[in-house]
C-alpha cells in the first residue's frame, strides 16, 4: 500500500546529525545577539537625525525682510517641518548670502521651528504666504528656489510644497535641488524629460522611481534650462555658485567661493566627481558605528552669536548622518543669530545638558577668537573643542577631528558621503574602528555561549526526566519490506 511505503520512507529518511543541528543553533545565536543590538541602536540613531523638539511652536525670527532690496535677485531656500539636511541648506545659504548681492530667505509652509540634521533647530524667515506678500509689496518676483534634502513631509505639507514649487517654476524661477532634494523636485514633474543628478547612493532609487528623468552620474551638477540639480551635500555649494554666475556674474561667484573656502570651484561649467558606490569597507564602518559605538557618542554643539552657517552645519552633519558616530544636541543660553542673519534655537542649556555630554564642540572662528566671552562650558561638561581655529574650509578640521577621535576609515566615509570632490585633507588616527569590532565579536561569543549552555541544560533535563530509558531503535529494514509486500 502507498501509505506503508511512505511509512517506510519516513523511518529511513537520512537524519541530520544532531551535532550539525547544534552547530547551526549556536551560529544563529551568535548572529542573533549582535544583530538585535545593532537593530536597536541603528534605528535609534537614524530616528534621532531629524527629531522635532517637543515644544515645536511658532517663534518669530530676527527681522530681515525689512531690508529687502528689489534691485537684487531674490532666492528662497526651502525647509520642511519634518526635517531638512543642515549642510544642503546652510552651504548654499552662506554661499549666496555672503555676497551681499542677493536677497536670501529660508522659507517653509508653516510658521514654526524646523529641525535640521542632528537636533539643530532653525526659525524660517518667512512662510510661503509671507514671502508672496513681501514680493508683491516691492513689485518683485522670486528668481531662484533651492531645494535641499527633506525628510518626508506629511501629505498636507507635501502638497503645499509641490504646488508652491510648480508655481515658482511657472513664473520663471530657477529651481535648484541639492542632493536628495532631487526627489522632491522630481515628484513635482518638473524634471520629466530633463537630465538631472543627485547623491550617488540616491541615484539607483531615483532611477527606479522616476523613469522619465535622465539621471546622470559623475558630475557636480547638471543644468537643464531653468533647472539645476546637484550631486550630494557639498555639491550644493557648486550649485549655488552657478546661481550666482547666472543671476549676478562670474566675478561675484568667484569671490563667494573664496569667502567660504571652496577650493573646488569650476567656473562656468560643472566639474567632475567620482562615480561612487557602496564598498565592503563602507558597509562595515557604517554597521560598526551605528551599532556598537564605544567612543564619545553624545556630542554637544555650543551655539554662539555670529557663527558661520557652514561652520554650524559642519558640527552636526558629519558626526551624525554621514558617519553615524553618535547623537548631537545644540546647547546654548537662548536663540542666536548666525553670521548672515538666520535664527537658531538650542535644545538645551549647557548646565542642563552637562551630565549627558561626552564631548562639547564649539564651531566658528568668532568663538575660537573669543574663548573667554561666554563660550566656556558649564561645570561638569567636557572641555570645549574649538573646531575652526585656522582659516580653511569649515569641514576640513571636522574630518581631521573625526579621524583623530574615532578612526580614519570613518572620516574617509564621511568625506565620501559628503561628496567631497577630492579628499586632500591629511588624516591621522586609528586605521580601523577596532573597539567597535571587538564589541561585535564579544556579543557574538556571548550569543554562542548562551546557546551552548542552554543546549547542555536541556539535554541534562531530558536525561533526568527519563531515567533508565534508552532511545528506541528504528524499525528494521526487514519489517519495512514486509509492510511494502503486504496486500
Amino acid at each position: 500500500m502507498w501509505w506503508r511505503r511512505d511509512e517506510y520512507a519516513h523511518h529511513h529518511r537520512p537524519a541530520i546529525p544532531r551535532r550539525v543541528l547544534r552547530g547551526a543553533v549556536v551560529v544563529l545565536a551568535a548572529l542573533l545577539v549582535p544583530g538585535a543590538v545593532s537593530a536597536v541602536n541603528t534605528v535609534g540613531k537614524f530616528g534621532d537625525r531629524y527629531e522635532a523638539r517637543p515644544d515645536q511652536v511658532a517663534i518669530e525670527p530676527a527681522p530681515r525682510s525689512a531690508g529687502h532690496d528689489p534691485a537684487k535677485p531674490t532666492v528662497a531656500l526651502l525647509a520642511a517641518s519634518s526635517g531638512t539636511n543642515a549642510a544642503d541648506l546652510l552651504g548654499p545659504y552662506e554661499t549666496l548670502a555672503s555676497t551681499g548681492r542677493m536677497n536670501t530667505y529660508v522659507v517653509s509652509a508653516g510658521a514654526r521651528t524646523v529641525p535640521l540634521t542632528g537636533g539643530l533647530d532653525l526659525v524660517p524667515d518667512l512662510t510661503f504666504d509671507a514671502l508672496a506678500r513681501l514680493l508683491r509689496g516691492h513689485g518683485d518676483r522670486l528668481d531662484a528656489v533651492v531645494i535641499p534634502a527633506l525628510q518626508e513631509p506629511d501629505a498636507a505639507e507635501q502638497d503645499s510644497i509641490t504646488a508652491w514649487l510648480r508655481q515658482q517654476a511657472a513664473a520663471g524661477a530657477l529651481t535648484v535641488s541639492v542632493c536628495n532634494g532631487a526627489r522632491t523636485l522630481a515628484a513635482t514633474g518638473l524634471l520629466d524629460g530633463r537630465s538631472a543628478t543627485s547623491h550617488w547612493w540616491r541615484l539607483p532609487g531615483l532611477r527606479d522611481d522616476f523613469g522619465d528623468v535622465d539621471w546622470v552620474s559623475g558630475r557636480r551638477y547638471v543644468e537643464d534650462g531653468t533647472t539645476i540639480t546637484t550631486a550630494g551635500v557639498l555639491s550644493g555649494i557648486d550649485g549655488s555658485l552657478r546661481i550666482l554666475e547666472r543671476l549676478v556674474g562670474a566675478d561675484v561667484a568667484a569671490e563667494a567661493a573664496r569667502h567660504v573656502g571652496w577650493r573646488h570651484y569650476s567656473p562656468g561649467a560643472a566639474g567632475p566627481i567620482p562615480v561612487s558606490s557602496w564598498e565592503p569597507q563602507d558597509l562595515a564602518v557604517v554597521a560598526l558605528n551605528s551599532s556598537y559605538q564605544t567612543g564619545p557618542s553624545t556630542i554637544g554643539v555650543r551655539l554662539t552669536e555670529g557663527v558661520g552657517e557652514l561652520e554650524l552645519a559642519s558640527a552636526f552633519v558629519p558626526y551624525t548622518e554621514q558617519s553615524m558616530i553618535g547623537r548631537t544636541v545644540a546647547v546654548g543660553d537662548g536663540p542666536i543669530r548666525s553670521e548672515h542673519g538666520l535664527t537658531f534655537v538650542p535644545r538645551s542649556t549647557p548646565g542642563a545638558a552637562a551630565g549627558e555630554l561626552d564631548r562639547l564642540l564649539v564651531p566658528g572662528h568668532a568663538a575660537a577668537r573669543n574663548r573667554a566671552a561666554g563660550t566656556e562650558p558649564a561645570e561638569g561638561t567636557p572641555a570645549p573643542v574649538y573646531l575652526h581655529v585656522a582659516d580653511e574650509f569649515p569641514f576640513d578640521p571636522v574630518l581631521r577631528d573625526i579621524a583623530r577621535t574615532y578612526d580614519v576609515p570613518t572620516a574617509r566615509f564621511a568625506a565620501k558621503t559628503l561628496e567631497y570632490p577630492v579628499l586632500d585633507v591629511e588624516l591621522s588616527g586609528s586605521g580601523w574602528p577596532w573597539q567597535e569590532t571587538i564589541v561585535a565579536l564579544l556579543l557574538a561569543l556571548l550569543g554562542a555561549a548562551a546557546a551552548t549552555v542552554t543546549g547542555v541544560l536541556l539535554r541534562r533535563r531530558r536525561a533526568r526526566s527519563r531515567p533508565g530509558q534508552d532511545a528506541q531503535p528504528l524499525p528494521s529494514p526487514g519489517t519495512g519490506r514486509e509492510l511494502i509486500a503486504s496486500p
